[in-house]
């Protein structure tokens, strides 16, 4: 062995030293240093890098194709002042970026793992609302702010992740996609805190309770949204520190096949370079967005479409593309951990983030941002909240239909058809005495009657029957039970009001024909 190992060593020499003849000698001029050239290999590497990244990132998607409408807004506001255009432009031009900044956020979660790699989802996926809500609140266009906030939550909680959830089941259909249900239960929990913050100013405001008119419901917002601030800060030291192991993604077997294990996703990006792109992608649409919202109120007269249409829809389709695209992906990928932190985190930290800083950034303003929603802005908002947590939570770790459903939706309603059908009839005869005396009585009775006697019949059975209804159950019911003593209160306090105005009115009469005579 040792023989062999001289003689390939010989060889080996003897073929270095005839190449080394061949090859001719490449002779450096003495006013060129050995740093230069290192300088120049280093700048060609750096140039190649450079072009393979914007190789990947620019002429990798299709998508792309609508990023000259960027420019061409930007070009139109100055050459036509025809807002309609210079507004949709703008719009479409945004779209690819949100994308793209999508794509980075993901690439950039290849170093940083899933659940960091989930919030900087939901983080830059934000961004573009954020971008756009602040230059619409340094325009005083408050109404815009809140609407579309709005809309990109709805969004988020409805289409993004309703979408996500069709396509995974659709190309999962065999099996039961799973998610952790512990992560799913703290961001609903926040979702339903988020909801209270936004209902306190709007109850304030139309409960005619204020102390000071209009600066009532300012103090109260921002007090919430320090409060919410500090809330979300909790949170992610909850999320990031104190129990990373709760956010761990669950896998449904933990014996996989060896064709799943091989599939190992290799980031196209470096870690620096997805950086970069964050930064640039994040400019850019900063740019677009302030020709975005300047085009609005032009876009809304020209083409006769209402703001509240424009602010609800239209801009959180193009703000949650970024989410939009990367929830169903994850979802057809069977990673249902990922789809709910992109989703329902996007959603959390709209609500208990962006929406406070909003107000806080308008009280460094001067602007008057509140959290005032308006009242059917905000029952929408709760109503989707509820609807997604117990969709969530009842769904235990898979997506069929619960019993929960079954008891708490179907049977009700089967229950409730007499008390339905009675109140309707009532209130079309206009004797809303009666529909509360059926609807409100009903519910008096089930609760003060009907549920303590289940306590007492289990008791004499021998049956374990208390009244301890889980925790999120309750705070659904004590939620509830505020919210309709509220409405009813604001109802009685109009109609007082609306008797003390034509009382006025009549005595105001009596002086005038007095005063005539």
């Amino acid at each position: 062995m040792m023989r062999e190992d001289l003689e390939i060593e010989m060889e080996t020499l003897v073929s270095s030293s005839q190449s080394a003849k061949e090859t001719p000698t490449v002779e450096i001029p003495h006013n060129i240093s050995l740093s230069n050239v290192a300088k120049s290999w280093t700048f060609s590497r750096i140039f190649e890098r450079l072009w393979k990244s914007i190789k990947v990132v620019i002429f990798t998607t299709k998508i792309n194709m609508l990023l000259p409408f960027g420019p061409m807004s930007i070009i139109l506001h100055y050459l036509t002042k025809i807002h309609g255009f210079v507004f949709f432009f703008s719009l479409i031009g945004i779209s690819p970026l949100a994308e793209r900044l999508g794509y980075a956020t993901e690439q950039l979660a290849f170093y940083t793992g899933p659940t960091v790699g989930g919030l900087l989802n939901a983080t830059f996926g934000n961004a573009t609302e954020m971008i756009i809500a602040i230059y619409a609140l340094k325009k005083g266009m408050i109404r815009v702010v809140q609407q579309s906030l709005l809309g990109s939550i709805l969004s988020n909680m409805l289409l993004v992740l309703g979408c996500a959830f069709f396509t995974g089941g659709i190309i999962h259909s065999k099996k039961d996609q799973v998610f952790n249900k512990a992560a799913a239960v703290v961001n609903s929990g926040l979702l339903l805190m988020a909801v209270m913050g936004l209902t306190f100013p709007a109850v304030l405001h139309f409960t005619r309770s204020e102390v000071q008119y209009g600066k009532s419901e300012v103090s109260l917002s921002r007090f919430s949204s320090c409060v919410m601030l500090v809330a979300y800060a909790s949170y992610l030291v909850f999320q990031l520190k104190s129990h990373r192991n709760l956010y761990d993604p669950i896998d449904e077997e933990e014996g996989r096949n060896q064709d799943d294990s091989d599939e190992v996703e290799v980031p196209e990006l470096g870690q620096w370079e997805a950086i970069s792109w964050l930064a640039v992608l994040t400019i850019w649409i900063s740019v677009l967005s302030e020709y975005l919202v300047n085009a609005i109120e032009g876009a809304s007269e020209s083409l006769n479409l209402p703001v509240a249409f424009i602010s609800v829809v239209l801009l959180p389709l193009v703000g949650n593309a970024a989410e939009h695209a990367s929830a169903i992906m994850f979802a057809v990928k069977d990673k249902l951990d990922i789809t709910l932190g992109v989703a329902i985190g996007s959603s959390t930290q709209l609500s208990m983030f962006v929406i406070p800083s909003c107000v806080v950034v308008g009280w460094i303003m001067g602007k008057h941002m509140d959290l005032n929603f308006q009242l059917f802005e905000t029952a929408v908002l709760f109503i989707t909240v509820l609807v997604v947590a117990f969709m969530l939570q009842g769904a235990s770790e898979s997506l069929n239909l619960p019993v929960a459903f079954i008891s708490v939706v179907l049977l009700p309603l089967v229950g409730n058809a007499a008390e339905h059908a009675s109140a309707i009839m009532f209130a079309v005869k206009d004797k809303l005495d009666i529909t509360l005396g059926v609807a409100i009585g009903s519910s008096t009775q089930l609760s003060m009657f009907v549920i303590p006697s289940c306590v007492v019949v289990g008791w004499i059975m021998g049956k374990h029957m208390d009244l301890n209804f889980q925790l999120f159950e309750t705070a659904v019911l004590f939620i509830t039970v505020l919210v309709v003593a509220f409405m009813l209160q604001l109802s009685w306090q109009f109609q007082s009001s609306r008797r003390k105005e034509k009382k006025m009115k009549r005595e105001e009469n009596k002086k005038e024909r007095k005063g005539r005579i």
